[in-house]
């Protein structure tokens, strides 16, 4: 790991040592910058995403903390004593550090499987739908005629389109969340 502090992040930024401060980075498992300002964690989520084009994930609890949550991909701000300004400015919310745990490897997983499962749904459902316009029109002619009548029209899209997601969001766990947390390396066969 790497532990730098806010005086050696100033000495970086100004000196122009960016790409040798990543090269270091690349090196360790977590990174921590600690005594630092609210600029300069926001410099370094910006630098990383930039260079390294990678995702990258904040996670602060205080005022402090949210010029680096914003600039993040991803994130997370711990409802403390610090106050609530990190947790209106994060995507999620947390009460506390070791929810994080859930929320990434539990939650995450079942939030990306979602994702997917409802993208290729949405997908067939209107390739389905297109598909038989398509055909219709060969049958009457081209001539333009509606082949639904448009109070249907609206209900099939209304009923395909709200109840799966609902259905999905609620019922649909691939895994148990006991399962997500024993083996976290399941994260990875999703994608």
């Amino acid at each position: 790991g790497l532990v730098i502090d806010g005086r050696t992040l100033n000495v970086i930024f100004q000196g122009g040592l960016e790409e040798k401060f990543l090269a270091l980075t690349k090196h360790c498992r977590s990174v921590l910058c600690c005594r630092s300002t609210p600029l300069q964690k926001s410099m370094v989520v910006k630098l990383v995403r930039r260079q390294l084009k990678v995702m990258t994930l904040s996670i602060g609890d205080g005022a402090n903390d949210v010029s680096m949550i914003q600039a993040a991909d991803v994130g997370i701000g711990i409802s403390g004593q610090e106050g609530m300004q990190a947790v209106m400015a994060s995507d999620f919310a947390i009460s506390r550090f070791k929810h994080l745990k859930k929320l990434l490897l539990v939650h995450g997983h079942w939030c990306y499987a979602r994702l997917a499962k409802m993208v290729i749904y949405f997908f067939y459902k209107n390739v389905s739908y297109v598909n038989l316009l398509f055909w219709y029109q060969f049958f009457c002619g081209f001539s333009g005629s509606t082949m639904i009548d448009y109070w249907h029209m609206i209900f099939f899209n209304l009923f395909f389109t709200s109840m799966p997601p609902l259905l999905f969001g609620v019922l649909d766990r691939d895994v148990s969340a006991e399962t997500l947390l024993g083996l976290p390396e399941l994260y990875k066969n999703g994608q």
